[in-house]
């Protein structure tokens, strides 16, 4: 059974959202951290419900409204989300209102809207929809597996149609925390010079992408979504080749298929190592891609190689902002994406045209 990315919506750092264009007026930043450029959120949610919604909700509800709207889609079969850290600004808002109160007359609303299935559970309610719904919280790979649980659904004739997304936010708190702990680059650098820097840290960054996946063709389709992987720790970079060209064959591909690798380069010397090693040799012959410079580092980040990825596929062009080298095919129809996050949590996701 083939499965199908339908639709996609992204928000994010760039202009990826209800903008014509694919990243052709790419936004500078110059400092340690990229923030979302949020949209029209009336568009997509009551004014009532608006005022009481935190910002990675109203993020997370507007992508998938819009994601459903693409897709020609009143009612999904199932909502999977994946976020790492959650709605962070209602934890540390009710965190401080503890303190603050010292325990006593708290206000329920923060810690409701705390939990990390908060943006699932809200977009359900307002579609009314009483299908399948969790969420994934596995921190570098919660939008993988959000993924391979949407794929074998699909699968196992469980749905017809599920909306799968990731999403992440960075607030104040969060990026103080992440920045002691050597995440992000001590000074200030250009998104676009993030390559070229050549030291410790990335940028931070946030945002949110959802997809809705099918079973059914259709000339309407972004691309094909051929298959996902998660590793967890491999050994060293000639052990991640062996998995990436193990994860081609299992997809009926191998390295001579791929048009394009999409890597998650970040600009931090430590972390880009495993990429430079495997450019060079698994991938020496193959276009290449980088994100981060747009998106910034957060856990979910695949999401928006996705939908880069995706829409690469369906427009036929690969954007001049994240080429760092072209291939032999100017218009990839079968596009590799290679990530890892802290070393730790790497993970693979093969797309190609339908």
């Amino acid at each position: 059974m083939k499965i199908y990315i339908r639709s996609s919506a992204c928000i994010s750092a760039q202009n990826t959202f209800e903008i014509e264009g694919f990243l052709t007026d790419v936004v500078t930043y110059h400092g340690t951290r990229l923030k979302t450029i949020e949209p029209d959120y009336k568009a997509f949610i009551d004014p009532k419900l608006l005022r009481r919604m935190s910002h990675v909700l109203k993020m997370g509800v507007a992508a998938a409204m819009q994601c459903l709207k693409q897709g020609n889609t009143e009612m999904p079969g199932a909502i999977i989300t994946g976020t790492a850290h959650g709605c962070i600004d209602d934890t540390v808002d009710f965190l401080t209102q503890i303190i603050e109160q010292n325990e006593e007359l708290l206000s329920p609303t923060s810690f409701i809207q705390s939990t990390h299935n908060t943006v699932g559970s809200q977009i359900a309610l307002m579609l009314k929809c009483h299908q399948y719904n969790t969420t994934f919280v596995h921190k570098g790979a919660s939008f993988e597996n959000a993924l391979l649980d949407a794929v074998l659904l699909l699968k196992e004739n469980e749905a017809d149609n599920v909306l799968v997304g990731g999403i992440d936010e960075m607030n104040d708190a969060s990026f103080a925390i992440l920045n002691r702990l050597g995440l992000y680059k001590r000074w200030p650098v250009s998104n676009l010079d993030l390559y070229a820097t050549k030291t410790r840290g990335s940028m931070g960054g946030e945002g949110t992408a959802f997809f809705l996946l099918t079973d059914q063709a259709s000339a309407n389709n972004l691309a094909e979504l051929r298959g996902v992987k998660t590793i967890y720790k491999p050994i060293n970079p000639e052990d991640m080749e062996k998995r990436v060209i193990s994860f081609l064959a299992e997809n009926s591909s191998n390295i001579e298929d791929i048009d394009l690798v999409i890597t998650g380069r970040s600009g931090d010397t430590w972390h880009d190592e495993v990429y430079e090693q495997i450019n060079q040799s698994l991938f020496k012959h193959t276009g290449l891609a980088n994100y981060k410079h747009l998106s910034g580092e957060y856990p979910t980040s695949t999401a928006f190689a996705l939908w880069l990825a995706s829409n690469i596929i369906k427009n036929k062009v690969v954007p001049e902002t994240v080429v760092e080298r072209r291939g032999k095919e100017t218009s990839p129809k079968t596009i590799l994406i290679y990530n890892h996050y802290q070393k730790k949590y790497h993970s693979l996701i093969l797309v190609s045209a339908i």
